[in-house]
């Protein structure tokens, strides 16, 4: 399995699969519109209050196609700008999942570069405090850790567990190719079925609140 074959599974098929837990809050989503799916493996990152230095040591330590995870310990100063994501970029970083905030969103939207974030301040953090790499962070409210598979899309941001990737991607296969080969009548037909005995299940009879 490769990490990419999840590129073309949906964030919304996954968390049908994987439930609540292994979605970020809606606070986390893509800064620009328009942002392709970013699937790949985590590598994780801790920036306390006012501190970006790990996330900057970060793009020259992650492999290619690895999605950068950060914890911050605010939404008050930058953890990047223009130039980290622009040589991220070029190191074949996939994109940044950041639990705060960063700077220069025209920059990085022309360059096309994604960043899944809480949103755009143009005030940077401070460099001065060293924290290991690849422990496990909290990011979204969700637990992320080192090799954990990340998917964003515009829907928002799943993580799948390491040990459990081959298992989901293997059922959203399988849950995409059976919804692609239903028609809307044969869904709507399903789908009236189950709302009509909720609602009876519940005591609803028509014409009644």
């Amino acid at each position: 399995m490769n990490a990419t074959d999840f590129a073309a599974i949906p964030t919304t098929t996954l968390a049908d699969l994987l439930g609540r837990a292994q979605v970020m809050d809606l606070g986390v989503r893509p800064l620009w519109a328009g942002m392709p799916r970013v699937a790949g493996p985590a590598f994780t990152v801790r920036c306390p209050a006012g501190d970006n230095l790990m996330l900057h040591a970060a793009i020259y330590r992650a492999e290619p196609g690895a999605v950068i995870v950060a914890e911050a310990g605010d939404v008050e100063f930058a953890l990047a700008g223009g130039n980290v994501c622009a040589v991220a970029q070029r190191r074949g970083v996939a994109g940044f999942v950041l639990d705060g905030v960063i700077r220069d969103i025209g920059e990085i939207r022309e360059m096309g570069f994604p960043v899944v974030a809480r949103g755009v301040v143009p005030i940077p953090g401070t460099k001065k405090v060293v924290a290991p790499h690849n422990e496990p962070v909290t990011c979204g409210g969700v637990t992320v850790r080192p090799g954990d598979l990340v998917v964003a899309d515009e829907d928002g941001v799943v993580v799948v567990p390491a040990d459990r990737q081959e298992e989901v991607l293997a059922d959203a296969r399988r849950k995409l190719a059976k919804e692609a080969a239903e028609t809307l009548d044969e869904w709507e037909a399903a789908h009236r079925s189950r709302i009509d005995k909720a609602l009876s299940e519940q005591g609803h009879q028509e014409g009644r609140v």
